[in-house]
């Protein structure tokens, strides 16, 4: 009678587990429709990273402005631009720009083109905590990566239950190395320029250009 006790109990807990699964993944694919309907969108953002075991605190405020794989970030005083092709990292503080080709196949880390949509594919997900946030119910999906050399532990994805818009997400590396990014604001469909994503080389006369090919 106990072991037929404990196969309904790890059926049912199965059952449930799917169940939420399910659950996630639907809510994923409500992002990610949602993130495709717009034709560019404009957040503005806090950023923090904190390890204790290295004393590590910092946190800093940026913004960043994607229209399909096209992006323009603002972070730490340093600009990142994707233009379509390359790369641009603009640094005032060294007036350096070092500029480096495109590598779809790079994804230890999660560049602004790809925050939005990062989750389709190379993690297992599972339905996670619902926390209210200044009255926002936010619920949270728990990403793991597939691939065991991965630096990161797993990813904690808060999703506005209302806009199905992302609204933070917290990052936690086997280090022990936490990361999270909070959106502040989360604008769509905004007047940008034409030359929005181009980088001009004219703009930066005493810069020193670093080309990684």
């Amino acid at each position: 009678m106990k072991k037929i006790f404990q196969i309904s109990l790890f059926l049912l807990l199965s059952l449930t587990t799917q169940a939420q699964d399910k659950k996630a993944k639907a809510l994923l694919d409500e992002v990610t429709a949602k993130v495709k309907s717009y034709d560019n969108i404009v957040i503005d953002f806090k950023y923090t990273l904190n390890n204790s075991k290295e004393n590590i605190n910092q946190e800093s405020k940026g913004n960043v402005t994607i229209k399909g794989n096209l992006y323009v970030l603002n972070i730490m005083g340093v600009t990142k631009m994707f233009d379509g092709k390359k790369n641009y990292t603009i640094n005032p503080e060294d007036e350096e720009i070092t500029i480096t080709k495109f590598d779809e196949k790079d994804d230890n880390s999660i560049s602004p083109n790809k925050m939005l949509t990062f989750f389709n594919s190379g993690y297992k997900y599972a339905w996670d905590i619902l926390q209210n946030v200044k009255g926002r119910k936010i619920q949270y999906i728990k990403l793991i990566p597939n691939n065991s050399k991965d630096s990161r532990k797993e990813i904690l994805l808060g999703i506005d239950n209302q806009t199905k818009h992302i609204y933070n997400l917290i990052e936690t590396g086997k280090n022990g190395t936490k990361t999270t990014l909070t959106v502040n604001s989360f604008k769509t469909d905004q007047p940008l320029s034409k030359n929005q994503f181009t980088f001009v080389q004219a703009k930066y006369p005493k810069y020193y250009i670093n080309k990684l090919d």
